[in-house]
């Protein structure tokens, strides 16, 4: 669509805002819910990145591939599992801050008995869990990235000062 509606592609930058505007929403949509966890499933929809054209259409990287195309134009693309972790920690954090009507305590339990001097004071326990199910529910696999955090990031008051960080 972009190849045929677009006639001026100019700037890689501008490439990029078409790309962010009009594809990455539809690969993206409530991925909190149903983010997928096999392997295969997370190549098919990191392949829509790698093999967009939008790239190709800038005439002096045209013919390179995706990896020299990036770097040459200096675009800083994110994989789509790091845009996973950080969608899932936002909705984390509006949980955790009652930006949203989901109970957090419905979902996760804060660890009362932290008395780690490391990270941040709202760490969660990660329950025991043998079904695949379970093991990749979203209650389930944000906890690990959650604790990691600092305690700057955890603390953040808005959910855009969390983005920066």
């Amino acid at each position: 669509m972009i190849e045929r509606t677009i006639s001026y592609k100019g700037t890689p930058e501008m490439m990029v805002r078409l790309y962010k505007t009009l594809v990455r929403p539809h690969l993206e949509y409530c991925v909190c819910v149903w983010s997928p966890h096999y392997t295969k499933d997370k190549e098919l929809l990191e392949r829509v990145q790698h093999n967009i054209i939008f790239t190709r259409m800038i005439k002096e990287v045209r013919d390179k591939d995706y990896l020299h195309r990036l770097k040459e134009l200096g675009l800083n693309l994110w994989t789509l599992e790091e845009r996973l972790i950080k969608a899932n920690l936002i909705e984390l954090l509006k949980m955790y801050r009652g930006f949203i009507t989901v109970h957090f305590e419905s979902l996760f339990t804060l660890d009362c008995n932290n008395k780690s001097t490391r990270g941040h004071l709202a760490k969660l326990i990660k329950p025991r869990c043998q079904k695949d199910v379970r093991i990749h529910f979203f209650s389930h696999r944000v906890i690990n990235f959650w604790n990691a955090l600092d305690g700057v990031t955890v603390s953040s008051i808005s959910i855009n000062a969390f983005r920066i960080d």
